[in-house]
């Protein structure tokens, strides 16, 4: 007979436990509380996270501090032309005392996943993320194997760098909740950086939150008013960008619900329980530029960004917010 499963405990206060959660990550993220509160709206809308910038701004240290802070268990992958799908997903081993295949996880199974220099990698290694990003979960050799929640993919990619990369193709590009900028700190954040001392900060960073409450967090985003005039603003958002002459793809129904759900996180982690137009304006470029295709070709990941994003702002400044 199966289990009753039992029900997830939500945080006494919702609100300020991802305060705290947020607070604790801004201790070794300096200066960057949008991209901290970006990264916290993505884990709690069960999407992953797309960072586009130079490296040495933070991005590494944002994806363990995250992991810290929620209690989970963390795993860097250096993504390189040579690496192969099982040396993400796990491998079947032959096992001579039982004669049995047993499978060795590969380091894919952990709660938050940092896919480094996700680009650098061939395709057929990208796609072995699909699955994962999707369901959560992978299959080997006619198995499926339940990936532990929560489960977090944060995957980054230098815009300036091109010679040996391969750019995501757009299937996998909609499998980001969200994409976002680090971006330089202000003066006074880097120098607090560049004064710290050589220690690793993160680790002095203790867990604010347990793994089970954060599921349950996600549970809870479901119940974040959206009212009937914002979703059909949201959709003639969508509609609209299907009918853009600089757009060869408008927003799909996945990026639609995306960005639904990204706002109902978003408003969460603002202490709120109900969307806001605000909300959906704020996350409508981190939610939906890199999902549009644009019919004009440009020639770095960085201008094509900043246009697409132009797009959808324009867009946006079109529609009229209902009141």
């Amino acid at each position: 007979m199966n289990q009753p499963v039992m029900p997830r405990r939500l945080p006494d206060d919702p609100a300020l436990a991802i305060r705290r959660l947020e607070q604790n990550v801004e201790q070794v993220v300096h200066g960057k509380p949008q991209a901290v509160r970006l990264a916290l709206t993505c884990l709690l809308a069960r999407g992953h996270l797309l960072i586009e910038d130079v490296p040495g701004v933070g991005k590494t240290t944002l994806a363990r501090a995250l992991a810290r802070s929620v209690g989970g268990t963390f795993h860097r992958i250096q993504f390189t032309s040579d690496l192969l799908p099982s040396d993400i997903i796990g491998v079947s081993v032959f096992n001579q005392e039982t004669g049995r295949f047993e499978f060795k996880p590969g380091p894919l199974f952990a709660n938050v996943v940092l896919a480094d220099e996700i680009n650098r990698t061939t395709p057929r290694t990208q796609s072995s993320l699909l699955e994962a990003m999707s369901e959560s979960a992978v299959s080997v050799d006619s198995h499926t194997y339940d990936l532990e929640p929560p489960f977090f993919v944060v995957a980054t990619q230098n815009p300036q760098e091109h010679f040996g990369t391969y750019p995501l193709p757009e299937s996998q590009m909609d499998r980001f909740l969200l994409r976002i900028r680090m971006g330089y700190p202000a003066w006074d954040d880097e120098r607090q950086v560049l004064t710290s001392g050589g220690e690793d900060p993160v680790t002095s960073l203790r867990a604010v939150i347990s793994p089970d409450e954060v599921c349950a967090l996600q549970d809870h985003v479901d119940e974040v008013r959206v009212e009937s005039a914002l979703a059909d603003y949201a959709m003639t958002v969508v509609a609209e960008s299907r009918r853009s002459p600089f757009l060869a793809l408008g927003i799909s129904p996945r990026g639609a619900k995306a960005w639904y759900r990204g706002a109902q996180a978003y408003a969460l982690v603002c202490g709120r329980d109900y969307v806001t137009p605000d909300d959906l304006k704020e996350l409508a470029a981190p939610a939906l530029a890199h999902r549009v295709v644009l019919n004009s070709t440009q020639d770095s990941l960085g201008r094509a960004r900043e246009e697409a994003e132009r797009v959808i702002a324009d867009i946006l400044d079109r529609i009229p917010v209902p009141l």
